[in-house]
């Protein structure tokens, strides 16, 4: 699996091949939410409100790595790792 993050419980994955537009997944315990990279916000899915504040906090913060990465995936290049908050 393309885990680039791994923070509070939190898994983050960005996927080769995805439909646009930009976005990772957000991996909880048995919940998952898919989350925009260009505005960090949930686009499908959902996660516990604290671990949702976490992880759109930490997204603003690294947008541009995840746009980076986003772009890796879909060249089907490795992703890379992103750093925890």
């Amino acid at each position: 699996m393309p885990e680039v993050c791994r923070f509070s419980g939190v898994t983050i994955h960005i996927y080769a091949n995805e439909h646009p537009p930009a976005h990772f997944h957000a991996i909880y315990a048995e919940a998952e939410a898919m989350i925009s990279v260009a505005d960090p916000a949930v686009l499908a899915g959902r996660l516990p409100a604290s671990q949702r504040r976490t992880v759109i906090a930490w997204a603003r913060r690294r947008q541009d790595e995840l746009k980076i990465a986003w772009q890796h995936a879909q060249s089907e290049q490795p992703p890379g790792n992103i750093a925890p908050p």
